[in-house]
């Protein structure tokens, strides 16, 4: 990188914190600081969800790179269908809704502890540790240092805190739309200059593998399942929910969903052929996860480097701020404020993201793997969290009231001791199946055993 990469760079910092400040209206108000006063347009809807969404983009490049197509296949495709799902069932009656957050509307539909548990749950699932991890794997590539791994990931990590306390979800919305933009001007110049380079995407197929090729990446269907049922997280996402309440309109919320997929649908036809042409202009590489810097480092001249550089931070960044905020909110004003003072709440949502970003930059030193530390936190949480908060607009998975806490906890604790005795038992490092089962089906067995049985005797 040169000179004029590093001063692209800088004015893209300052840039999100003017962006931060700019407009900070004069009153505060719960719902202005978490939900941007529920009038968020069609456009900013779309930008905001489509650029959060994506915040795993260097994992993104890994799989491509050694699974080629596959990647729409198992990363695209479950999620456009539950994305669809979560459009036509869900995203208008959460617009109905008064809550703001999904614990504050587990209380309203069952009780306060239940709210309280799923706070202390939601907090770990939208931890920011993945995408503190990943800003630190690109700033090591720039510098080319591992011990600047860690200090340049915390000081954007407490960077995105600063900016976002500013003005909370409207900052978020207003530098998305920058992120947004970013991440689709960087990759089109991306694979225009790899197509210069080796030719369009016909002529790069017969240098690809086999495994390239197939659409299942060498895996077979049963894998393909595993990856669907991973995809439920959009049902349980704070960040959808978070975005559903806030847009102007339900159909607002709908629509910007529906327009959200085809954006995501466009975006991963760009990097998996960033993947591909990795692979063929590259060849072999030690560490595939950075893919997409390697090859812009590659193709791409001074200046333009910098702006690729911004594509992948932006498109991090964007689910970073996005994390570090509903997390805030929901340990600081959904648990702290309720049991200790209410009138404080904006100030706990803040307090909340400080503490959220320092936790997050712990555990990047415990699990330094971004795919680890995805799949322990989905494994371990989405089953106790997904019938529950179903529940809470669909009527068909509502729980009875005293038993809703017992369907949080449970299947979490099920995949935990699962998750643990595969550790204990297998003799892969990274291997977490007891009886050569994934710990997310018991949690999602016992889930749904939990809830046929409370259904059952609720229509009694």
């Amino acid at each position: 990188m040169h000179g004029i990469d590093f001063i692209i760079i800088a004015a893209y910092f300052t840039g999100l914190l003017a962006l931060g400040f700019f407009r900070r209206g004069s009153t505060e108000t719960e719902q202005s600081f978490l939900l941007s006063g529920r009038t968020i347009s069609l456009p900013a809807f779309v930008a905001t969800l489509v650029s959060t969404w994506y915040g795993g983009i260097l994992g993104v490049g890994e799989y491509s790179y050694q699974f080629g197509i596959s990647q729409w296949v198992l990363f695209g495709l479950p999620y456009y269908v539950f994305a669809l799902l979560f459009a036509v069932f869900l995203a208008g009656k959460i617009r109905e809704n008064k809550a703001l957050t999904i614990p504050e509307a587990l209380a309203k539909t069952y009780k306060s502890k239940t709210g309280n548990v799923s706070a202390v749950l939601i907090f770990l699932l939208v931890s920011p540790a993945p995408y503190i991890l990943m800003l630190g794997m690109l700033f090591r590539f720039v510098t080319g240092s591992d011990a600047h791994l860690l200090i340049f990931a915390s000081l954007t990590a407490l960077f995105s805190v600063l900016y976002v306390s500013i003005s909370g979800f409207r900052a978020v919305i207003r530098t998305d739309i920058l992120q947004f933009a970013l991440m689709f001007i960087g990759f089109i110049v991306l694979i225009a200059l790899a197509i210069q380079s080796a030719g369009p995407p016909r002529d790069i197929w017969s240098q690809l593998s086999e495994t390239h090729q197939d659409p299942l990446g060498g895996h077979n269907i049963q894998y393909l399942l595993v990856w669907f049922f991973i995809a439920l997280w959009t049902f349980v996402d704070p960040s959808f929910h978070q975005r559903a309440a806030a847009a102007k309109t339900p159909a607002t919320a709908r629509k910007g969903i529906f327009l959200s997929v085809g954006f995501w649908f466009l975006f991963d036809i760009l990097t998996v052929l960033g993947g591909l042409y990795g692979f063929v202009i590259l060849g072999e590489i030690d560490n595939p996860v950075l893919v997409y810097p390697e090859l812009g480092a590659y193709l791409l001249p001074a200046g333009l480097s910098g702006i690729f550089f911004l594509t992948l931070l932006a498109t991090i960044m964007s689910t970073l701020d996005s994390f570090l905020l509903i997390s805030g909110q929901t340990i600081g004003r959904d648990l702290a404020a309720k049991l200790w003072k209410p009138e404080k709440s904006i100030l706990l949502t803040r307090c909340g993201m400080l503490l959220s970003a320092i936790l997050g930059i712990i555990l990047i030193v415990i699990y330094p793997s971004v795919v680890t530390l995805w799949y322990v936190i989905g494994s371990v949480l989405i089953p106790g969290l997904l019938f529950p908060v179903l529940g809470i607009y669909l009527p068909v998975f509502r729980l009875q009231r005293d038993k809703a806490t017992l369907s949080l906890i449970i299947p979490v604790l099920v995949s935990s001791a699962w998750m643990m005795l595969g550790t204990l038992t297998a003799d892969d490092l990274y291997s977490y199946a007891f009886l050569g089962l994934e710990p997310f089906y018991p949690g999602l067995i016992s889930a749904a055993a939990l809830w046929y049985f409370g259904r059952q005797q609720t229509a009694e």
